[in-house]
């Protein structure tokens, strides 16, 4: 109060401060399940909640709490999504064939049009921004956190996507916060413009997940969003 008084009669403004607001409570859940205010796009049992590029049904492989590409395209959820919190964990295959960008290659598409690269990153060189942890085209990853072929691994992603300016013309940047792993690996890097292979490449203020078939069984589980 005394500073309150002091500073009233100094002329100088005060802000004050409001009581304890009531904040929306989110359960976040167990340490390997989901928030409670999340949409599960993928619970180990169906793909449901997806669809395949002609529109018909996903038809990856569903098989021990996981799917896996198996060289039938690649999967789009049925819901679209604009600003995101997502969580997608997925192993490369324990088997190592290849090199480069031909082992365990496959993508997570914010909107369909914004990939994170997925590849076996475990003692694979390739080029930088196609890298495990890579903004596709865009971003190399700060550092390698991939772990060993076979073994699961996850991306923790918030995603505000670009959007038009007032004149319809200019973008105003999205931004991509990554950590792979628990690892951060892009640090609010911008968001502008579509990648290659992107199923779709205007800018809207939604648009679906899309997991690629790059022709490689990379499996996937525990695909959870919550919109922001």
């Amino acid at each position: 109060m005394l500073v309150w008084l002091v500073a009233t009669l100094a002329g100088v403004a005060v802000t004050s401060f409001a009581a304890d607001a009531d904040l929306k409570v989110v359960d976040p859940g167990t340490p390997d399940g989901a928030p409670s205010d999340a949409i599960v796009l993928f619970d180990g049992k169906d793909l449901s909640q997806w669809h395949a590029e002609d529109g018909g049904p996903a038809r990856w492989k569903v098989e021990n709490g996981c799917a896996q590409v198996n060289g039938t395209g690649s999967i789009f959820t049925r819901q679209e999504f604009g600003a995101c919190q997502l969580h997608v964990e997925f192993a490369t295959p324990a088997q190592v064939e290849g090199n480069g960008q031909d082992r365990g290659n496959s993508g997570v598409y914010l909107q369909g049009r914004y990939e994170m690269q997925v590849l076996d990153g475990y003692h694979n060189k390739t080029y930088n921004d196609g890298q495990i942890g890579a903004f596709y085209g865009n971003f190399a990853p700060l550092v390698n956190a991939a772990r060993k072929p076979g073994e699961w691994q996850a991306y923790d992603i918030v995603f505000h996507p670009p959007k038009l300016a007032a004149d319809g013309k200019t973008v105003e940047p999205g931004s991509f916060t990554v950590l792979l792993n628990g690892v951060l690996v892009q640090d609010h890097v911008p968001v502008k413009s579509s990648t290659t292979a992107a199923a779709f490449h205007d800018i809207v203020p939604k648009g679906p997940l899309v997991l690629q078939d790059h022709g490689h069984p990379v499996r996937y589980r525990k695909v959870w969003i919550r919109p922001l």
